[in-house]
């Protein structure tokens, strides 16, 4: 049957199904009336007890059956009159695109009752409210997130059957949002989730970037940089709110007047105008919607002059439009150049400057004492992006609401908490002096106070110790240290793994935690199971709820359950068989997109993340190559074929990441291409890797690359998601690693190479040189000299400056060094593989461990902890409590969460 017939066919079949539904109804209230009345005459029941008797007999489940028809013909028109709507066409002329915008718009609709409703509640409540500042949301595609969350996922999915649509099809036609780049962008979107799923009041504030990151393509091996454009054709979970807009205000002068008292009067600016774009935030099956506002720049209208009498005030215009929405054209400018690191010290400033407008705004509206903010309003960085927030709201308390100085620092550093996401010394922001006195003239007096009423407060503890206050200031060296300006601006600083925290306590941020040790706390990172299971692998999130209920949807850490069965062979057998079937779907996307044949039952080795030295991917290919190198040498030896999936974007102005990717294509092609090996190892790089790539990737995998520096990676979440999925980790002591190895077991993960007490030794006091490796270890002299010996048809410069960073510039990420440790660690791996039993357990260990990793425990750590939230709910990061759960560590808030581990 055509769509055509099909569509009027539906048609009459939907009439007839509703007169059906309405004669059903008519007869079943009758049904129970007469029932209603019999048992009250013959036995003297009241209503309820009656309605109980009702439901035994079967008519709950009839009335259940009744409203859920009704509600999916009333989606079902819903869908139809919107694509007629929107769109001017019937079913059967409807594009794909047509067809999710249209779908997209119904379920709006189911979101803005709920959205509107949440926030009469919060402000009945006299709710304290949070605001999250991050310069990255990754929120993924969001139709199937929100049809999951409101719990229409199922009438979604029978109607669209009905019709003859796929579903997968549809939201497969949803750009992802171009609104961050890696982990930091996941974990914020991971945490709006939560906030919403866990009754947390909790809101993000970003930016709205028209060409996000980039679009990553990949041409003849090299990465090339293209505009992500996912808004061409506009975004339907999105309102403009043009009535909201605030000004944020760049360079000029700042007058001061006194008229008895001092004012700061700012003149000859350069004004912005910050358009919010609301987007919603749905809970799990709760009826709460969150709000993240995106800030989009645009010119002011008073601003804008083109008569007819000069074609210079026309072009002018134009020149000064397009000037000003650089600010939110891409997210991370380019910061090589001057002008760069300008565009790039405006975004931060606009972002935070019209995110505290909007805040305060909306407070005074039902507040007048903005003294009272703190008890209100809870304000989070998430890294030093947004630490401009810090000054900016003390120039709004001063400047704005008048009032002076201590008290407005009090308000401040009562409201304003800082997550630190990194120790590498090159990601610890620092802005030039005359940079942020030029372009942010008020913002800078205000940070000099800061600076120098913290230095006296230093000398009062450490008097004449000039190198330790000159080390802890603000401003030194005529540059302006945002890591610095966090820690003193917040109430609470916390790292995001417990060895991260450890290392800022006791190395980067050593001596503040000596002046103020209260403020230092750990909040372990974690994902959203909903997305990360749930969603990206629907077979293994049913398969959990036949074996152990759904409960642990709720209460993740019930997932813990599983490890009642994770000796039977039944279960055992049934993970593998969804294991298999979603590398099935992989190995299909991939030789459909690359043209690559691999091997589904080949080990699917998955290293998905951004391309960086210290996440070492250049170290996994050099152990692929060394396998290579075996592989010639001996086209017998029998290992378990393999794949190597690589997957992330190097920054645009990072030649060696890029030289990396290079580099991985460069041995695609050698490999992939070489019969003598007979297909026992593959590899493939995957280009533009997004939230909607790694929901495909992840679910497939069977081995998780957790390998950087120890010491280097602050947390990482992808090791989360993986080991959510299934997939057996492989990696240093670093970051989450080591939680998942105390949870998991040593014996369900593979952990090689130096510990992050070695790795700061090394950094410290030196004693290490490559080139003894080098001369000691054949296999590392081959794999390196490989990279400029002609090996790759490249050329013998293609790879130089990789081999210069082994050799010449020391390896200083130890990948020489920790090489035959992981060579190690993967031959025990290849071998753990092939007992199917072992393995299968190992997985099913992982799987049920990961519960601990949720976002909702993490989050609503932070509520408690951090900023003094008590969410209307009981909160559901809690494990059951049982005889087995008592027994097994489950790594929940009953235990240790805030102790910290020794540098290991």
């Amino acid at each position: 049957m055509n769509d055509a017939k099909r569509y009027g066919v539906g048609l009459l079949v939907a009439a007839g199904k509703a007169i059906s539904i309405a004669i059903r109804q008519l007869v079943f209230r009758n049904r129970r009336k007469q029932m209603m009345i019999k048992s009250k005459e013959r036995h003297g029941k009241t209503v309820v007890e009656t309605e109980t008797a009702l439901a035994m007999a079967g008519f709950g489940n009839e009335l259940g059956e009744l409203k859920n028809q009704t509600e999916k013909e009333r989606f079902k028109a819903h869908f139809l009159d919107r694509l007629k709507s929107l769109h001017g066409k019937t079913l059967a002329a409807s594009s794909d695109w047509e067809r999710y915008s249209a779908l997209a718009s119904v379920v709006r609709d189911y979101i803005s009752k709920d959205w509107i409703a949440t926030k009469q509640h919060y402000a009945e409540k006299h709710s304290k409210q949070v605001y999250y500042f991050s310069i990255e949301f990754l929120l993924g595609r969001l139709l199937g997130s929100n049809l999951l969350n409101l719990g229409i996922k199922d009438i979604c999915q029978e109607v669209l059957d009905e019709l003859g649509i796929n579903l997968a099809q549809i939201e497969a036609q949803e750009e992802d949002a171009g609104l961050g780049n890696g982990g930091l962008g996941r974990l914020a979107a991971c945490y709006l989730d939560s906030m919403a799923s866990e009754h947390i009041p909790g809101h993000g504030c970003g930016i709205r970037y028209r060409y996000g990151l980039f679009e990553q393509k990949i041409v003849n091996g090299y990465q090339q940089e293209y505009p992500d454009n996912w808004l061409k054709n506009g975004y339907p979970w999105e309102y403009r709110r043009p009535d909201e807009a605030v000004e944020v205000k760049f360079g000029g002068n700042i007058r001061i007047q006194s008229n008895g008292k001092t004012e700061y009067i700012h003149e000859n600016y350069e004004s912005i105008m910050a358009i919010p774009y609301d987007i919603p935030v749905v809970g799990y099956h709760n009826h709460i919607a969150n709000t993240l506002r995106l800030w989009s720049a645009e010119a002011k209208l008073q601003n804008l002059v083109c008569s007819g009498f000069s074609r210079d005030d026309c072009q002018g215009t134009v020149d000064y439009t397009q000037t000003l929405q650089t600010i939110s054209t891409i997210l991370y400018p380019d910061d090589s150049t001057y002008e760069g690191k300008v565009l790039r010290l405006k975004q931060q400033y606009f972002m935070v400057s019209a995110g505290l407008q909007s805040i305060i705004r909306n407070y005074k509206a039902v507040n007048t004492d903005v003294g009272q903010l703190f008890n209100h309003i809870a304000i989070h960085i998430n890294d030093t992006h947004p630490a401009l927030a810090i000054p900016e709201l003390m120039r709004i308390l001063m400047d704005e609401e008048r009032l002076g100085w201590t008290e407005a620092w009090d308000i401040t550093t009562k409201t304003i908490s800082y997550t630190n996401h990194t120790i590498l010394p090159e990601a610890m922001e620092k802005w030039p002096v005359e940079m942020v006195k030029t372009l942010l003239p008020r913002i800078f007096m205000i940070i000099n106070e800061i600076n120098e009423r913290y230095c006296r407060e230093l000398w009062g503890k450490y008097p004449g110790e000039w190198e330790h206050i000159h080390h802890m200031a603000v401003i030194a060296d005529e540059q302006v240290h945002m890591a610095h300006l966090a820690v003193v601006g917040s109430h609470c600083v916390n790292g995001v793994a417990k060895l991260h925290t450890q290392i800022l306590k006791e190395q980067v941020l050593a001596d503040f935690y000596h002046f103020s040790p209260v403020k230092f706390k750990n909040v372990t990172n974690g994902v959203t199971h909903r997305r990360w299971l749930m969603l990206s692998n629907p077979s293994l999130t049913a398969l959990i709820n036949d074996k152990i209920g759904s409960h642990w949807i709720e209460y993740p850490c019930d997932l813990e359950q599983l490890m009642r069965y994770a000796n039977d062979a039944g279960l055992q057998q049934d993970i593998a068989k969804i294991k298999f079937q979603n590398k099935l779907n992989l190995t299909r996307h991939i030789k459909e997109k690359y043209g690559v044949n691999i091997d589904t039952n080949s080990i699917f080795d998955v290293h998905v993340k951004r391309i960086h030295a210290y996440k070492r991917q250049l170290m996994n290919v050099l152990h692929i190559m060394d396998l290579y190198n075996r592989l010639k040498d001996s086209p017998s030896l029998d290992i378990t074929p393999r794949t190597f999936i690589f997957g992330g974007k190097a920054a645009a102005g990072y030649f060696e990441a890029k030289c990396t990717i290079k580099l991985i294509h460069a041995l695609a092609d050698v490999v992939n291409n070489d019969k003598t090996i007979r297909d026992k190892i593959k590899v493939v790089f995957m280009e533009n890797y997004n939230v909607s790539l790694a929901e495909l990737i992840i679910p497939a995998a069977d081995v998780s690359e957790q390998i950087p520096t120890a010491s280097r990676e602050a947390c990482g979440t992808g090791n989360m998601k993986l080991m959510m999925n299934g997939a057996v980790t492989i990696g240093t002591l670093d970051g989450a690693n080591i939680e998942i190895r105390d949870i998991v077991g040593d014996e369900n993960i593979f952990i090689f190479g130096l510990t992050a007490r070695e790795v700061l030794d090394y950094y410290w006091h030196g004693g290490y040189n490559s080139w003894d490796l080098y001369n000691n270890d054949i296999r590392i002299k081959t794999v390196t000299e490989q990279l400029i010996n002609g090996f790759f048809p490249q050329g013998r410069e293609e790879f130089k400056v990789l081999y210069d960073s082994l050799l010449y510039h020391n390896d200083r990420y130890f990948m020489l060094k920790d090489f035959a440790s992981y060579v190690e660690a993967q031959n025990l791996l290849e071998s753990r593989y092939r007992e199917h039993k072992v393995w299968s357990k190992m997985c099913i260990a992982n799987i049920a461990h990961s519960g601990r990793f949720a976002a909702d425990r993490v989050f609503t750590k932070y509520a408690m902890d951090i900023w003094g939230v008590r969410p209307d709910n009981p909160v559901r990061c809690d494990c059951s409590e049982n005889e087995f759960m008592s027994f097994h560590h489950t790594g929940c808030t009953r235990s240790n969460q805030s102790g910290s581990i020794p540098l290991q």
